[in-house]
């Protein structure tokens, strides 16, 4: 029998997050969570070409489907609203090209998750209604992009963005994101309308 799949308020985060973190250290650790569920997605594929949907299938399906559904969402959400309006507002063009790639990036990356999304649920519910020929070329492309973006952001955005946002908003902005992952995801999704 399937196993159902919790609801994505049954998500959290196994180190609660301090309502003084530091904005940067929090996305930088996203940064490493999106590399290891990427990796996470890469190792899903081959281990249901070799076995199929079995437990070890169901849990590392479920895993990846709450984080990029809640965590990687948010995530994109702080960078959206933090990050990327200095940027753009900074009369740099280098600076504003390279923020508003990202910012079409946030649409790529959403529009390829909305197809996988459906594939790593049904296999975390225990259903072999997935498409396997889907995800074997879909999942590389979705890294890819991820990875392309990530090194941008690491490379040149954040950086710039340290420079460029004074240290109380930054404060603000810890405590901001800090509190948003605290509420549960329908207060979340109604704020964010």
């Amino acid at each position: 029998m399937p196993t159902p799949l919790p609801s994505p308020t049954a998500a959290s985060s196994s180190t609660p997050i301090s309502l003084t973190a530091q904005p940067f250290d929090m996305l930088d650790t996203c940064h490493q969570q999106i590399v290891s569920n990427l990796q996470l997605m890469g190792d899903l594929v081959a281990h249901l070409q070799e076995h199929g949907v079995d437990g070890k299938a169901q849990t590392m399906a479920r895993a990846i489907f709450l984080f990029f559904m809640n965590t990687a969402h948010q995530h994109h959400i702080d960078e959206e609203k933090h990050i990327f309006p200095a940027l753009i507002n900074s009369g740099d063009d280098t600076l504003i090209r390279h923020t508003l790639r990202l910012q079409q990036d946030h649409g790529w990356i959403e529009e390829d998750w909305l197809e996988l999304a459906p594939q790593f649920e049904s296999i975390a519910a225990g259903y072999n209604w997935f498409n396997l020929e889907l995800l074997a070329h879909a999942v590389p492309v979705f890294q890819a992009l991820y990875q392309d973006h990530m090194a941008l952001e690491e490379t040149m955005i954040y950086p710039e963005a340290k420079a460029r946002i004074a240290q109380w908003d930054l404060q603000g902005m810890g405590r901001e994101m800090a509190e948003r992952r605290r509420l549960p995801r329908q207060v979340r999704s109604r704020d964010e309308h």
